[in-house]
């Protein structure tokens, strides 16, 4: 899979399911924990889980007559991958661009604007350490 590969709505959805759950799923826990109320059918999930095979998101082993999904990538590293993406095809590849709509887009709360002072102080805290280093 390269590394631009996109997911659509729906295979983020088994993803999230798939890091969730961790080990090795079946597309019957993937359900279980995914769609708990029936809102998908199991042959559509086990539709999506091939397509996500093929695309070198998951790995599959089948054991007797189950097929057990192992997650080909880290959340970690689609999450970073899915942003990237966004920031050059929105703001023309600028996070500061990127952050500055995030923040304005809606009226932050006190807790909230503490958050991201205190992530932004850490940041430059880790990145004084790399720089002593």
């Amino acid at each position: 899979m390269s590394k631009e590969a996109k997911l659509t709505p729906a295979e983020w959805e088994i993803m999230e399911a798939v890091w969730r759950i961790g080990g090795a799923p079946s597309v019957r826990e993937v359900i279980d924990t995914a769609f708990a109320r029936g809102e998908r059918a199991y042959t559509t999930i086990q539709t999506i889980m091939n397509i996500l095979v093929k695309k070198g998101m998951l790995t599959q082993e089948k054991i007797g007559l189950v097929n057990f999904y192992k997650p080909a990538r880290k959340r970690q590293d689609m999450v970073n991958a899915e942003l990237s993406h966004l920031a050059r095809r929105v703001f023309r590849g600028s996070i500061p661009a990127m952050a500055n709509y995030l923040i304005n887009m809606k009226n932050l709360s006190r807790e909230e604007i503490h958050f991201l002072k205190k992530a932004i102080e850490e940041k430059e805290s880790s990145m004084k350490d790399r720089d002593d280093e």
